[in-house]
């Protein structure tokens, strides 16, 4: 249970116990290769550390923005990582500098890159049934830990889930906690927070956020990485929250075909309005789709045959490694160790969507890509 003390009205927590260092950062480490990503108020950077030789990336977030000073953002976001520190399926925070400007935090590097481009994937390159069911129990497991010490991360969509090496295909790593919320059981927290395909309904009707506001999200990302398809993708962006508002999916065979009935069900299991309804982390952990294998023909994006069936045992396959409300950053980005748009678009019945626009202002108007 997080200190309430140490946590204002908003769930953020500013207590943290990593020291911050101050001597240049350039002392340590090394600059190595082009940008991972940009945006307008941090950058991402592949850096070496010259005391060992290992490859980390270099999070370089600006305290000031807007004229507002987020060094209390930040803070949160390294509380967070310091929570999480013991889940293998959180990027780990290896070390904190600060500078006049800056507060960088050096992070695992996750060699593999975001899961958002095999759900972009065509074919042969795009995730299989039980590709997603592996990676799926790992993103539970790590929002599991994360929901059981009362955190929620509250932006889970496929750039903010990178892989430890893309081939062969690695573990997960849940980065981007610049949005996430402490609960605690005397705060209601509330605000506007996510992107826009990725957020539940009581997002948008402004009602209290909880866990299940997590598990929402994660039966959206679970239907882009079977199906590569944004499931409330509207034409515009008020025709998409109206599809979230009335759970307006389509659970087509035409969508599915050569998906497995249980992935559907688990999906419908989470995809559910009313959040107390909803199934939780450790419910989804016991799902029995996530405790079968999927016919070894089935792939997602193929969609080449009928249901598959379930009735082998998985065997493990592990192989290796916004920001909140304005004034957080603003960031349109190519790496997600910063809270991105992403890059590529996603495959829909309708116009495809382009992870590209900047972040939304404020709650009554929303009107571009990122609620925050």
């Amino acid at each position: 249970m997080p200190n309430s003390a140490a946590m204002n009205k908003n769930g953020m927590v500013t207590k943290i116990h990593t020291r911050i260092r101050t001597e240049p950062f350039t002392a340590n480490y090394d600059l190595v290769g082009r940008e991972l990503g940009r945006g307008k108020f941090a950058v991402v950077k592949k850096c070496i550390e010259k005391a060992t030789g290992k490859q980390y990336a270099a999070k370089f977030l600006r305290k000031r923005r807007k004229g507002a000073d987020c060094r209390m953002d930040i803070l949160n976001e390294i509380a967070v990582l310091e929570l999480a520190k013991a889940n293998p399926f959180v990027v780990a925070l290896h070390e904190v500098y600060e500078t006049n400007t800056e507060i960088i935090l050096i992070l695992e590097c996750a060699a593999g890159g975001e899961i958002f481009n095999q759900c972009v994937a065509d074919n042969d390159e795009a995730f299989t049934e039980k590709d997603v069911i592996r990676l799926a129990k790992q993103i539970l497991t790590g929002v599991a830990f994360l929901h059981r010490n009362n955190v929620v991360h509250l932006d889970l969509k496929p750039q903010n889930i990178l892989l430890t090496s893309a081939k062969p295909l690695g573990d997960i790593r849940i980065v981007d906690f610049g949005l996430s919320r402490r609960m605690d059981n005397i705060t209601e927290v509330r605000e506007i927070l996510g992107t826009p395909e990725y957020v539940a309904p009581e997002i948008l009707s402004y009602e209290p956020i909880s866990t299940a506001t997590d598990m929402w999200s994660i039966g959206v990302l679970t239907y882009v990485m079977l199906t590569g398809e944004s499931p409330f993708l509207g034409e515009d962006k008020q025709e998409t929250f109206l599809n979230i508002s009335q759970v307006n999916i389509d659970y087509s065979q035409d969508t599915f075909e050569g998906i497995s009935s249980l992935a559907v069900d688990f999906i419908k299991s989470l995809l559910v309005k009313n959040p107390r309804k909803r199934a939780t982390a450790e419910e989804g952990l016991n799902h029995p789709w996530l405790n079968s294998l999927p016919h070894p023909h089935s792939h997602p994006h193929l969609h080449a045959g009928s249901d598959s069936s379930l009735d082998e045992p998985e065997t493990s396959q592990s192989e290796s490694e916004p920001e909140s409300p304005a004034p957080s950053p603003e960031l349109d980005l190519i790496g997600s160790y910063l809270m991105c748009p992403g890059k590529g678009e996603l495959k829909t019945g309708r116009d495809a969507f382009s992870f590209s626009e900047p972040p939304f202002p404020t709650r009554p108007e929303i009107k571009q890509e990122l609620i925050c």
